[in-house]
């Protein structure tokens, strides 16, 4: 075998395994707050600027908006977010946080802090090792999009 195809030399597989093992890590503290990982993506970017279209939010998140309005629908349909018509493009949908979604970001403001400390046996993450992390993943998901 060839060593380019070993699974245990490829980038891909690493970052593919910590993804999904630190969105798992997340479920515990998502759960009390009754919404899955995905939701509480779009809630953090509506959070930091609420009554956003459609569109803005799938290019936030990286995603297309096929993939996120389902999501927006049963969000909608949980009370968290309302989903409107531009007034001054009605081609445009408009989502924007509902009291209940409003009151969350009370609650998630412990979630950053929950998920570090699950992280905090993690040897080469540290604080100050954080932004180096940050610059390299942004590096790549720039390079890739």
């Amino acid at each position: 075998m060839q060593d380019n195809l070993k699974l245990d030399n490829q980038l891909c597989f690493r970052l593919y395994t910590a993804s999904r093992l630190i969105t798992q890590a997340y479920t515990p503290f998502l759960t009390r707050l009754g919404i899955t990982y995905p939701q509480y993506l779009v809630m953090m970017v509506l959070w930091e600027k609420d009554s956003q279209p459609v569109n803005d939010i799938a290019k936030r998140l990286y995603l297309e908006t096929n993939t996120v309005t389902p999501l927006l629908k049963r969000m909608e349909s949980e009370g968290l977010v309302e989903r409107l018509r531009d007034a001054a493009d009605g081609r445009r949908v408009l989502v924007r946080l509902t009291a209940a979604g409003k009151a969350m970001e009370a609650d998630a403001a412990s979630v950053p802090e929950g998920l570090a400390g699950a992280l905090a046996p993690c040897r080469s993450l540290s604080h100050e090792a954080a932004p180096g992390l940050f610059c390299c993943l942004d590096d790549i998901i720039a390079t890739l999009q």
